[in-house]
């Protein structure tokens, strides 16, 4: 594998092009915020509880164009959404889910900004975020974001990436030095504190601390990472060189955003029940009611006290656990087809034990399972809207590609129509991390 194929100097090229336009200022002193979508082999669904998890980023994402705006005035465009957002940094922010004059909820009880450009309630949570940890923005943003093509709602952490870059341009118009590590959390202020999304910390982690070619292995509990690269790029000890292998997104059609749908927070809502129920069982009452704070014999010896909804959740959460750390270390090891498997076997615990999915992604997961050269695949995502994921040999990616097109459309005529037959299934690599050039 060479180096990261994206962004290309023709994207950055035009990015620039339209800042420039819109600020009024040389093309050489706009910047451009890097900040990749990512994939997670394994560890589906546990990271909200502690658990162990495995991500990477990949060579699509957002881009982010900007200059510093000189005031506190910020002005964005989007090419993806109409409209443009204008606020400023020393306005005091409140929750999106919170109910104020400004904001209203839905038909869901979840929050909204009013209709004219919703799109920019992420830019606004970088700013409400970076309130919250007291700092004291002077300099607003003039900027152009931009998201790869046929991406959008697709369950690869788009809204992570897009937070995160708002977060990056805002910091660096204001010399703020802030690490991987503390973003991460500031994220999730975003995300938890502004747009009410119970999630974890992994796709932020991923975005961040990735590295081109490596797996990134992070302990939701402790904060704990790694990188881990294949041991056949690292040796040559191996008798024969492990096959290269690409990523396979495929694409249902389904977009409905996340924080619209009620499956997810409910998911974390009967993890953390199952918790607490283990944990009094055991003893241990005291402890927050996450999963990652019941030891495996105590969730062998009490897990019969659990009505079947709760222990399926149980069951996903310390199977996928597992998985993770096999997977990690048939990675190391180079045995890519291993890890396939676990992969396999992680999609089918979300669908038969967390029970996430609808109908399309479970079609798409099983089709790719028979698509050729794929060794394991899974939902990406929550996998209540969007993609799957494949890993499949390089050799083998451009015939998988169209035999997952071609029996897709057998099975979902209707939603496979509304896809660009060019970005259906898309063939990506790994990428890096998030980045300012």
């Amino acid at each position: 594998m060479g180096k990261p194929s994206w962004p290309s100097e023709e994207e950055l090229n035009g990015i620039k092009t339209i800042v420039s336009e819109m600020s009024k200022r040389s093309k050489e002193d706009v910047r451009v915020v890097v900040s990749p979508y990512r994939i997670c082999p394994l560890g589906a669904h546990i990271d909200h509880q502690g658990g162990n998890v495995s991500a990477m980023a990949i060579n699509k994402g957002v881009l982010l164009g900007f200059v510093p705006s000189g005031d506190v005035q910020v002005v964005l465009r989007s090419a993806q959404f109409k409209g443009d957002v204008n606020f400023r940094v020393d306005e005091k922010l409140y929750p999106n889910h919170c109910s104020n004059k400004k904001e209203g909820t839905n038909e869901n009880g979840h929050a909204k900004l009013q209709e004219d450009n919703n799109w920019g309630r992420y830019a606004r949570g970088a700013v409400y975020a970076l309130q919250e940890k007291e700092h004291c923005l002077s300099q607003g943003i003039i900027g152009y974001i931009y998201g790869s093509d046929g991406l959008d709602s697709s369950g690869l952490s788009s809204s992570a990436a897009v937070g995160l870059a708002y977060l990056l341009a805002l910091e660096n118009a204001n010399n703020l030095t802030i690490s991987p590590t503390e973003n991460i959390e500031y994220d999730r202020l975003i995300e938890n504190g502004y747009l009410g999304l119970r999630n974890g910390i992994l796709d932020q982690s991923a975005i961040l601390l990735s590295s081109y070619g490596c797996l990134l292995h992070m302990n939701c509990k402790t904060k704990d990472f790694k990188l881990i690269r294949p041991l056949d790029m690292e040796s040559s000890l191996k008798s024969e060189k492990q096959k290269e292998y690409q990523i396979l997104l495929a694409f249902s059609g389904l977009k409905q955003a996340l924080t619209n749908n009620p499956g997810y927070n409910h998911r974390v809502a009967e993890c953390q029940e199952a918790a607490k129920i283990l944990l009094n069982a055991s003893g241990n009452s005291h402890m927050e009611p996450l999963l990652c704070n019941v030891d495996q014999e105590a969730y062998k010896a009490h897990k019969s006290q659990l009505e079947p909804n709760l222990a399926k959740r149980a069951e996903h959460y310390f199977s996928e656990n597992t998985r993770v750390l096999q997977g990690l270390e048939a990675w190391a090891s180079g045995r890519l087809e291993d890890f396939g498997k676990l992969i396999a076997d992680s999609g089918r615990s979300s669908i038969v034990n967390y029970e996430c999915g609808a109908e399309p992604l479970v079609q798409l997961y099983e089709i790719l399972l028979r698509a050729p050269g794929v060794c394991g695949a899974r939902f990406s995502g929550a996998g209540f809207r969007g993609c799957c994921l494949a890993l499949v040999d390089v050799e083998y990616a451009t015939e998988a590609a169209e035999f997952v097109r071609t029996e897709y459309m057998k099975v979902q005529p209707e939603l496979a129509a509304q896809i660009n037959p060019k970005t259906a299934v898309m063939i990506c690599e790994p990428g890096h991390c998030a980045h300012i050039i």
